[in-house]
């Protein structure tokens, strides 16, 4: 016999669900309705919302991929300006015209010219932070001209877009999980409404003696059945067969 497939899918679901509410609404006598009433009055409200924390969901997840264009771009730019910046703190050294222990005005190793480490967002939000801290304060203490090309001005306004996007970029995010979050709760109230359902219809139809009636009745309802690998062919064949001997003359 063929099993029951229910949806894995919130397309599916909504599938499974409109299916049954169709086919109560096209029935003129609801005593003639394969599910009971009160079934079809909670699809009916649940329907609406499960469809609105979809399309809330979808809304928020292509928000959130659509900025994220933009912030990619904002962080390479902080990136390349406060990378710069610390390499031409280091050729200054290099030429003289800064001592190594200007690198402590930055929270930089005095004895080490290496960039740190700018991968991540948050290495970028401490060293950018920490940048511009440290000119204002070395140049505050004495400790030379201002660091030009780029100019900590420069720093400032391509790390403040870069933390401006972050923080935009956070909200989009945690929107994109709370509206994912509850579409995933519907779905536990989806697949029990529609479990609900089907086990009332097929034992609604339990009494019709042809399967292949009593399946296509089911399946007005919106239920799927998936045939095992040779079970529709070997169906066939008995169905033949027993046509074939209520054909015989005897």
């Amino acid at each position: 016999m063929p099993y029951r497939r229910l949806p894995n899918t919130d397309a599916a679901r909504i599938r499974a669900l409109k299916a049954a509410l169709r086919k109560g609404e096209k029935l003129n006598d609801i005593n003639t309705l394969a599910y009971s009433f009160p079934l079809k009055q909670k699809i009916d409200v649940f329907l609406t919302k499960f469809e609105i924390a979809i399309t809330n969901s979808k809304a928020a997840r292509e928000k959130q991929i659509e900025n994220s264009q933009k912030f990619s771009e904002l962080t390479k730019k902080a990136r390349l300006y406060i990378s710069h910046f610390i390499q031409v703190l280091n050729f200054t050294i290099a030429r003289g015209e800064l001592k190594p222990q200007a690198r402590a005005f930055y929270d930089l190793d005095e004895e080490d010219s290496k960039v740190p480490s700018l991968l991540t967002e948050q290495e970028l939000l401490t060293w950018g932070e920490k940048v511009i801290n440290g000119e204002q304060e070395r140049i505050n203490n004495r400790g030379g001209n201002p660091i030009y090309s780029p100019a900590i001005a420069l720093v400032r306004v391509n790390y403040e877009n870069f933390k401006q996007g972050y923080e935009f970029q956070k909200r989009l995010q945690a929107n994109s999980a709370r509206f994912s979050a509850e579409v995933a709760q519907f779905r536990d109230e989806a697949d029990a409404l529609i479990v609900n359902i089907w086990n009332d219809v097929e034992k609604y139809f339990s009494g019709v003696k042809d399967e292949e009636e009593k399946r296509y009745m089911c399946e007005e309802y919106g239920l799927v059945y998936v045939f095992r690998r040779g079970e529709k062919e070997r169906l066939k064949r008995k169905k033949d067969a027993e046509e074939i001997t209520l054909k015989l003359p005897f």
